[in-house]
C-alpha cells in the first residue's frame, strides 16, 4: 500500500476527504473495500411479529449476534423526547461489552411512559434467553409510530422464533424498513498487510430511514459490525466524528426523530488487531460505510425526485459553514424550488443569511452546478437551459461562498413533493 493510497483513506475519516463514493472508483474502493470473505463470528435473522395491523407476514423483528462480546460505541438521538430503546441501551453500553442487536420496526417505543422502558427491557430478556448472555449485554432498538404500547409478547414470540444465519442480512435491514421502499445495507472488508492478504477485516452494516431525516440523528437507524479486535474506548473515541461527518450531513425533511441510534460492534473474532496506520485504515472503512449508508438513506427519502449537495465556502468558520449548510438544506423553500428545477437563488442566500452565520453579501457568491447565479451583491445572467441540464443530471451541487473568510461546510438534502405530503398525510391511517 502506497503511502498516497494511505492517505486518501484517512481522508475519508476525516473533513477533508471526497464525499461521493464514485470518487474513490480506482483508488480506495478497488484496493481496500472489495469483499474478500466471510464476516466471523456473527449470526443474524429476522421475523414477522405483526406489529403493523394488517401485515401479519411482513418481517418487522430482526437479531444481530455475535458469537464473543463485543466492544461497543453509540450515538444516540439528541431530541429530548427520547424512546425507550435508546435509554435502555444508553444503560446497556454503559455497563460493558454486548453480545446482540434486537430491533423491530412499526413501533417505535416511544412516549410510552414506564411501561415502554419495562418492555424494551422485555426485548432485552427475550433476546437473552434465546442466545445465552445476560439482558445487559443486548442493545434495543425501534423505529415507527410513537406513543402506542409495544405488543412485547409478540415480538418475544417472534423473536424466539428466529433462525440465526449468516447470510439473512437482507432479511435484518428488511425488518428494519417502515416508509422506506427498499433495505439499505453495505459490506466491505480490509486487508491489514498487502492486497489479498489473508489478514482481513470483514465489515457488514444494515440501515433503515426514509423520513424524519434530519439527524443528530433522525428517524434512522444503523448497526455495523466488524471482526476486528478494537478496544471500545478507540471506538468510542473515533464513531462520534465518523457520525457528526456522515449522518449528520443529511436531511430530508428536517426532523429529528425519537429514536435515532447508530451502533457499531466489534468482536475480535478474526485474530486481528489493528494497529497504527491499519487501526487509521479501519476508521477510515468506517467513514465509507457510515457515508455509504447515509447516501442511501438519503436517496430513498420519502417522496424524493433529487438529491442535492450544499457545499459552503468563505463563511467565518468550519461551524457557520456548518450552519449555513443545514438551513440551506432544510429550507422548505429551496427544497420546493429543488423540486421544481427552478434557479431560485435568493432563497439559497436567503437561507444563509437566517442561518446564524455571518455573510458579506457583497462578496457572496451562488453557483448552481458549474453556473455563477449571483456574484459580488448581484445576479448574474445566465443560460436557463443550461440550468435546466444541471437539475435533470444526478448530483446537483450548489456551491456557496460568504465571503467573510475561509470556513468551510458541506450537507446533504433532497427536494420537497407532493408524495412527501402523502405519505406522512396517512402515516398513522
Amino acid at each position: 500500500m502506497s503511502a498516497a493510497e494511505f492517505q486518501r483513506a484517512v481522508r475519508l475519516s476525516r473533513n477533508d476527504g471526497p464525499r461521493d463514493p464514485s470518487t474513490l472508483a480506482v483508488t480506495f474502493e478497488d484496493w481496500a473495500l472489495k469483499p474478500t470473505g466471510d464476516l466471523v463470528g456473527y449470526s443474524v435473522g429476522a421475523a414477522a411479529a405483526g406489529v403493523r395491523d394488517g401485515k401479519p407476514s411482513r418481517l418487522d423483528v430482526a437479531l444481530i449476534v455475535s458469537e464473543l462480546p463485543c466492544a461497543a460505541a453509540g450515538v444516540f438521538t439528541t431530541n429530548q423526547v427520547i424512546a425507550a430503546p435508546c435509554i435502555v441501551t444508553r444503560r446497556h453500553l454503559e455497563r460493558g461489552p454486548l453480545r446482540a442487536i434486537v430491533v423491530n420496526s412499526g413501533n417505535a417505543n416511544a412516549c410510552t411512559g414506564e411501561q415502554g422502558e419495562r418492555d424494551a427491557i422485555a426485548m432485552a430478556e427475550a433476546a437473552a434467553d434465546k442466545i445465552g448472555c445476560d439482558p445487559h449485554e443486548v442493545a434495543v432498538a425501534s423505529t415507527g409510530v410513537i406513543g402506542v404500547p409495544l405488543p412485547v409478547e409478540r415480538i418475544a414470540s417472534a423473536i424466539r422464533s428466529i433462525d440465526l444465519r449468516k447470510d439473512a442480512w437482507d432479511d435484518v435491514a428488511r425488518a428494519m424498513m417502515t416508509t422506506d421502499t427498499r433495505p439499505k445495507s453495505v459490506r466491505r472488508d480490509y486487508p491489514l498487510g498487502t492486497l489479498g492478504s489473508p489478514e482481513t477485516v470483514h465489515f457488514r452494516g444494515v440501515a433503515k430511514g426514509a423520513g424524519m431525516i434530519h439527524p443528530n440523528m433522525a428517524t434512522m437507524l444503523a448497526f455495523i459490525v466488524c471482526d476486528a479486535d478494537i478496544d471500545a474506548a478507540l471506538m468510542r473515541q473515533h464513531v462520534p466524528g465518523i457520525v457528526a461527518r456522515t449522518f449528520n450531513r443529511i436531511s430530508v425533511d428536517g426532523d429529528t426523530s425519537t429514536n435515532d441510534m447508530v451502533l457499531v460492534l466489534t468482536n475480535g473474532a478474526s485474530g486481528f488487531k489493528p494497529v497504527r496506520k491499519p487501526l487509521a485504515m479501519c476508521a477510515a472503512v468506517l467513514g465509507w460505510l457510515c457515508e455509504d449508508l447515509a447516501q442511501q438513506i438519503l436517496a430513498d427519502g420519502e417522496g424524493v425526485t433529487r438529491v442535492f449537495k450544499v457545499l459552503i465556502r468563505g463563511a467565518a468558520s468550519d461551524v457557520e459553514a456548518m450552519l449555513a449548510a443545514r438551513t440551506i438544506t432544510t429550507s422548505t423553500l429551496v427544497k420546493t424550488a429543488i423540486h421544481g428545477a427552478d434557479p431560485n437563488w435568493g432563497r439559497i442566500l436567503a437561507a444563509a443569511g437566517r442561518s446564524g452565520a455571518k455573510v458579506d453579501q457583497t462578496r457572496a457568491t451562488v453557483r448552481i452546478g458549474d453556473v455563477n447565479v449571483f456574484e459580488s451583491g448581484a445576479p448574474r445572467s445566465f443560460d436557463r437551459e443550461r440550468i435546466r441540464e444541471i437539475f435533470s443530471s444526478p448530483g446537483l451541487r450548489i456551491a456557496v461562498d460568504l465571503g467573510v473568510a475561509k470556513g468551510k461546510g458541506e450537507a446533504w438534502g433532497t427536494d420537497l413533493s407532493e408524495e412527501y405530503v402523502r405519505i406522512n398525510a396517512d402515516y398513522t391511517t
